[in-house]
C-alpha cells in the first residue's frame, strides 16, 4: 500500500475537494504503476492495494439551523456520516456544493482521508484496463498468476443499491451513509456508460433527454451544429459517440476525435455548457429493460433532471395523431423494477417538471389555457413489456380502461420510477403516433409523414422545458417528495 494519508478537517469546500483529488490521483497512479510493472515482467511478492478517499462529517446534536424547504445538504441526525469518493475531477462541482452545504448547515468541519474501500485495479484506469495497460506495457508480458491474488478486482456483491433502496443493514458502530452511491458502484456505472453510449462520463450534462427514436437524434444534431456554427452564447461544444468534439465558432471552432466504426447500443450526444449546465440526449432504443439499464448508470452522475420524449399509442378516441400527452401518473406493467420498487409505490408528478413542460408546449404551439387542451392531455401513461399488447386479449384492454390511462408506451414508467428511486427529478412528454384501439395502426408510410411533421416541434418543446428548469434554483428543483424519512445528505 502507499504511505497513509493523514485524515484532515476542512472548513473550506474547495480545499476539501482538492485533498480528495490529491488522494485519488496518488492512489490510482500507485496501482497503475505496480500493475504495469507486473505486466512487464516485474516480480510482485505481496498483494498490492490502494483505497478510495472518503468524506466524513460528524455531528453531535439534532439541533440545526436549516431552511425547511431544503431536500438535501444536511444529515438526518447526530452521528458519523461518511462516503467514499471517486473521480473528483468529474464530480468537482457536485462535491464542492455538497461539502459546502454540510459545513454551512451544521457549522462543523468535514474530514477527508483514505477509506477502507479498496480501488479495484480495473477502476484505476479511466476507461478500459485491457487497452490502456497493454499500450503502456511490454507486448510479450505474460501474467503468470491470477489477477485476484495480487490486486483487488471489482466485487459485484459490494456494488448494490442498498442505500438508495433503503435496504442497507449497517454493522454496529459503522458510519451512516452520506451519499446514495459509494465509489466502486459509481466507477462501475461510469464504465457502463462509456460502453453503452460511446462517450466518456465527463461529457454528460446535468439535464438529460431520453428518447427511443433516431429522428430525435438527427434533429438534435442539426440543432446543435447550427448553434455552434452561429457562435451562439452558452454552449461550448457538441460531443458525440467516439468522443468526437465539435467546438463553438466563438471559441475557434474545429473538431477532434473520430466516430466509431459501429454505433454503440445507446448513443449519447452532449451540448456542453460550463459547469455541466448543458443538455445530454440519449437514444435508449425500445423497451423497459433499456430504460432501466441506462438510468441505473446515469443516476450516479446526479443530474438535475431527466425527461422522456418519445412516441406513444393514444388510448382515447378524442385524441389525434400528433397530440401530446403530459404524464401525471404511471401504470407500471413493465416489471423491470418490481423488486426494487414495488408497483404499489406511487410515482408522483413533480410540480416543477409539469409546469415547465406545459409552459414549453404553450410557448412553442402558441396555445394557452383551455385552447391548449386541443393539443395536449394530462393524464396517466401505461408502460408495458409487451410490444404486441394490442393483440393480447380483452383483459389487457380492460385493465387500461380501469386505470384511466390516456396513452401507452414501453419506457416512460421505468424512467420515471428510476428517477423516483434515485432522487432525480423526472418528467414525460409523449406524442401520439398511433391509435390501435381505434383503427389507426402505425404503418410505414403513415409513420414517416407523422415523424416529419412532429419531431422537430416535440424536441423544441423538450429543450425549452429544460431551459426553464435550468433557471430554477437546484434546491427548488430537487423536490422533497423524492426523499425518504432518514435521507442521505448528498443530493
Amino acid at each position: 500500500m502507499p504511505e497513509p494519508f493523514a485524515t484532515a478537517g476542512f472548513t473550506d469546500a474547495e480545499a476539501a475537494v482538492s485533498r480528495l483529488e490529491e488522494i485519488y490521483q496518488r492512489n490510482t497512479q500507485f496501482l497503475r504503476d505496480h500493475f504495469e510493472a507486473y505486466l512487464n515482467g516485474g516480480t510482485v511478492t505481496t498483494r498490492v492495494r490502494a483505497n478510495y478517499p472518503f468524506v466524513r462529517v460528524t455531528t453531535a446534536t439534532h439541533a440545526r439551523s436549516l431552511d425547511s424547504r431544503l431536500s438535501y445538504g444536511f444529515v438526518a441526525g447526530p452521528g458519523v456520516h461518511e462516503t467514499s469518493v471517486t473521480r473528483p475531477d468529474v464530480f468537482k462541482p457536485y462535491l464542492s456544493e455538497q461539502i459546502r452545504l454540510l459545513i454551512e448547515n451544521h457549522g462543523v468541519p468535514v474530514e477527508v482521508g483514505e477509506s477502507s474501500e479498496p480501488i479495484p485495479i480495473h477502476f484505476a484506469y479511466r476507461r478500459d484496463i485491457n487497452i490502456e495497460a497493454t499500450l503502456a506495457s511490454n507486448d510479450k508480458a505474460v501474467v503468470t498468476r491470477s489477477l485476484r491474488d495480487l490486486f483487488d478486482v471489482p466485487d459485484l456483491a459490494a456494488m448494490d443499491d442498498a442505500i438508495a433502496d433503503g435496504t442497507l443493514e449497517l454493522a454496529a458502530g459503522a458510519p451512516e451513509p452520506l451519499s446514495l452511491f459509494r465509489a466502486a458502484r459509481i466507477d462501475y456505472s461510469l464504465r457502463r456508460l462509456y460502453h453503452y453510449t460511446g462517450t466518456d462520463p465527463e461529457h454528460f450534462q446535468n439535464f438529460v433527454i431520453f428518447t427511443n427514436y433516431q429522428f430525435y437524434v438527427d434533429a438534435f444534431i442539426r440543432l446543435c451544429e447550427q448553434r455552434l456554427a452561429a457562435g451562439q452564447a452558452g454552449p461550448d461544444a457538441f460531443v458525440g459517440p467516439g468522443n468526437v468534439v465539435l467546438r463553438n465558432q466563438r471559441l475557434g471552432g474545429g473538431s477532434t476525435g473520430s466516430a466509431p466504426d459501429r454505433m454503440p447500443q445507446m448513443p449519447a450526444y452532449h451540448l456542453v455548457e460550463p459547469g455541466y449546465r448543458g443538455i445530454t440526449l440519449i437514444n435508449i432504443g425500445t423497451g423497459p429493460s433499456n430504460a432501466r439499464n441506462v438510468t441505473d448508470h446515469v443516476a450516479v452522475l446526479r443530474p438535475h433532471a431527466w425527461l422522456m420524449l418519445g412516441h406513444c399509442a393514444g388510448l382515447r378516441n378524442t385524441q389525434r395523431l400528433g397530440d401530446y400527452v403530459l404524464a401525471h401518473g404511471y401504470v407500471r406493467e413493465d416489471h423491470v423494477l418490481d423488486r426494487e420498487l414495488p408497483p404499489w409505490v406511487p410515482i408522483p408528478a413533480l410540480a416543477e417538471m409539469q409546469v415547465a413542460l406545459e409552459e414549453a408546449v404553450g410557448e412553442v404551439t402558441g396555445l394557452t389555457g383551455f385552447e391548449l387542451k386541443r393539443l395536449m392531455r394530462t393524464g396517466t401513461v401505461a408502460s408495458v413489456d409487451n410490444r404486441n399488447w394490442e393483440i393480447s386479449g380483452p383483459e389487457v384492454i380492460r385493465r387500461l380502461s380501469q386505470s384511466r390511462a390516456v396513452a401507452l408506451d414501453m419506457e416512460s414508467a421505468a424512467i420515471a420510477a428510476n428517477g423516483y428511486r434515485f432522487r432525480v427529478p423526472y418528467g414525460t412528454l409523449l406524442c401520439v403516433s398511433d391509435k390501435p384501439l381505434h383503427g389507426e395502426i402505425k404503418l410505414a408510410g403513415m409513420a414517416s409523414e407523422f415523424y416529419r411533421q412532429r419531431v422537430g416541434q416535440h424536441l423544441e418543446i423538450g429543450l425549452k422545458a429544460l431551459e426553464r428548469l435550468k433557471h430554477q434554483e437546484s434546491e427548488r428543483l430537487h423536490s422533497r417528495k423524492l426523499r425518504s424519512f432518514a435521507e442521505v445528505a448528498f443530493q
